[in-house]
């Protein structure tokens, strides 16, 4: 059977997806596309019609959306990455979603504003929102975090990879918010600081 062909760059939200296959550990290849311009490309097209990157090709099976990629390498290679009961499954569904709706948003302003637009499409005042909007879903983090080291408690797991992934983005954007919640810095860091990450961001 051929190996997974991921496809994305580690300088975009593929990221996630790269350090996912890195954290499981099985061999890939990643398939350089630039969310720019090879994602739009026909042939491109043909795998995800969305025009966006990840994606996965794994034997019969093609996936887009990161987290859902995400999800299924920690469940398919992942071992104890992946929860172990159903419980802790939907909690790791619910984490990672929670990513996507309560944190992104409000990073990806930033990255619009301070990064990807030229100048004269910049709002400093999207920015300064989005910083404000950062502040209820990192209440919420940092409450959660109170009493455990990792999302599900017990060890680091795909929940702590996705919602890491998505708060990463932090650093990019020069968002230095994050700071003000102790539990997340530290937790932020300590997955940060996974070989499976640098790896992740070294890869291509």
């Amino acid at each position: 059977m051929s190996k997974p062909k991921l496809y994305g760059i580690p300088g975009s939200r593929a990221l996630r997806s790269i350090w996912a296959i890195e954290a499981v550990g099985i061999d890939y290849e990643l398939v350089a596309t630039h969310f720019m311009g090879d994602s739009k490309k026909p042939e491109y097209l043909a795998i995800n019609p969305n025009g966006r990157i990840p994606t996965l090709v794994d034997g019969d099976l093609t996936l887009f959306e990161s987290m859902a990629i995400n999800l299924y390498l920690a469940k398919t290679y992942g071992g104890d990455l992946y929860p172990g009961t159903s419980a802790d499954e939907a909690r790791a569904w619910q984490w990672s979603v929670w990513g996507l709706t309560e944190l992104e948003p409000h990073l990806m302003e930033m990255v619009l504003h301070k990064v990807m637009f030229p100048e004269e499409r910049r709002e400093p005042e999207r920015v300064v929102a989005a910083e404000k909007g950062m502040a209820r879903p990192l209440k919420v983090l940092e409450a959660h975090l109170a009493d455990r080291d990792h999302v599900l408690g017990g060890e680091f797991s795909i929940a702590d990879l996705n919602v890491a992934a998505v708060l990463s983005m932090s650093g990019m954007v020069g968002y230095e918010g994050v700071a003000d919640y102790p539990k997340v810095a530290g937790w932020l860091a300590a997955a940060l600081a996974r070989p499976s990450f640098a790896r992740a961001q070294a890869a291509g």
